[in-house]
């Protein structure tokens, strides 16, 4: 049993272990900017829209550049909701919109523009880091559960994070609800690329059905 399950696993990170960040063209790295247009992306991936959507329009409004706070802040509510719907998100754009400009202001006025600050004031607490990012306009527990998931790959003290979703994705395909189980089956692949997996699997049946007949 366990031979199959690490099968599965490493069909499944082979193929479809691509990051949301990667897929919206965000180079991750532990600077301000690409932290920032992580955590954009987390609010829009968050909204019940599809992910594809999600994720053009993060590119969108990376192309309108808005990539930075004091960008995004500065724009006029119009440019962002156009920005919205140049990538799709047309149902939530003018809430959307409003919550973006004020995200920006509170993190520049509270923490200098700079997401780090934040999690300085968590001291590595990674509840504490959840709790503090849900104070952003539009990110709830989902957002925050997004932007640890795929932030992990550097802020090295939020991993292993392996939230609700990814766990789902790990029951659809009959793998272990224990992460550390899941981590073990995994090998060297990073918990941010095994979690992105593992949400494909869970939002997406044929992801899930594919990968366990190829992996049989």
């Amino acid at each position: 049993m366990g031979r199959d399950q690490r099968r599965t696993v490493r069909e499944l990170v082979g193929a479809h272990g691509q990051t949301y960040a990667d897929e919206a063209g965000i180079r991750l790295k532990d600077t301000p900017q690409p932290l920032y247009r992580l955590l954009v992306l987390a609010h829009l991936l968050s909204a019940r829209i599809s992910a594809s959507i999600a994720v053009a329009t993060a590119r969108a409004l990376s192309e309108a550049g808005l990539r930075d706070p004091r960008r995004m802040a500065g724009a006029d509510w119009q440019e962002r909701v156009d920005a919205l719907g140049r990538g799709g998100y047309r149902r939530y754009d003018e809430r959307t919109a409003t919550q973006l400009g004020e995200g920006a202001e509170l993190l520049t006025e509270r923490w200098g523009g700079d997401l780090r600050r934040l999690r300085d004031e968590a001291d590595g607490d990674v509840q504490d880091l959840r709790r503090l990012l849900q104070e952003f306009p539009g990110v709830g527990p989902t957002g925050a559960d997004i932007f640890l998931r795929e932030a992990q790959l550097v802020w090295p003290e939020a991993a292993p994070y392996l939230d609700r979703k990814a766990l789902q994705g790990a029951e659809r395909l009959s793998l272990p609800g224990d992460p550390d189980r899941l981590l073990a089956l995994a090998g060297k692949a990073e918990p941010a690329v095994l979690a992105a997996a593992l949400v494909h699997a869970a939002v997406d049946k044929d992801v899930a059905e594919q990968t366990l007949a190829h992996a049989a």
